[in-house]
């Protein structure tokens, strides 16, 4: 095989080599596409920031939580979670009555301050509660 034979099956096979890499980046299946993360429900966002607020606070703090609905103010002291879409607030009104609002998770708006507790007092922690899933439910 002479020089000028051997450089053509070289260039040859350069060119097909580019033309098998040209097509295979043509016709290569589409990129993984990313896991799907769940999104947090809103809800636990909110239960999430109350109890990093209220975990790290000494004795002599609180967390002063309040929500407001229409002209009700409460002083919250337990938050229950019935489902995802509802947060349920107990605790007591300006008047010391105990009340409840019921609140679309969407529609709450919670406010919350770090506050001294008064000498000789006990501080007061929000209690939240969330029910226990069923096995049928947490599948």
């Amino acid at each position: 095989m002479n020089i000028a034979s051997l450089g053509k099956v070289l260039a040859n096979q350069a060119i097909e080599g580019t033309k098998n890499t040209v097509m295979a980046a043509m016709t290569s299946p589409e990129p993984a596409k990313p896991a799907e993360v769940k999104p947090e429900s809103l809800g636990s966002v909110i239960l999430g920031q109350i109890q990093a607020m209220q975990r790290p606070l000494t004795c002599e703090q609180e967390l002063a939580v309040t929500v407001r609905a229409g002209e009700e103010m409460l002083r919250v002291i337990e938050i229950f979670v019935p489902n995802q879409a509802v947060l349920v607030f107990s605790g007591l009104d300006p008047q010391g009555n105990v009340t409840r609002v019921i609140s679309p998770v969407d529609a709450a708006q919670v406010v919350c301050k770090v506050v001294k507790v008064a000498p000789q007092a006990t501080a007061v922690r929000v209690n939240i509660l969330t029910p226990k899933l069923r096995p049928e439910q947490a599948g």
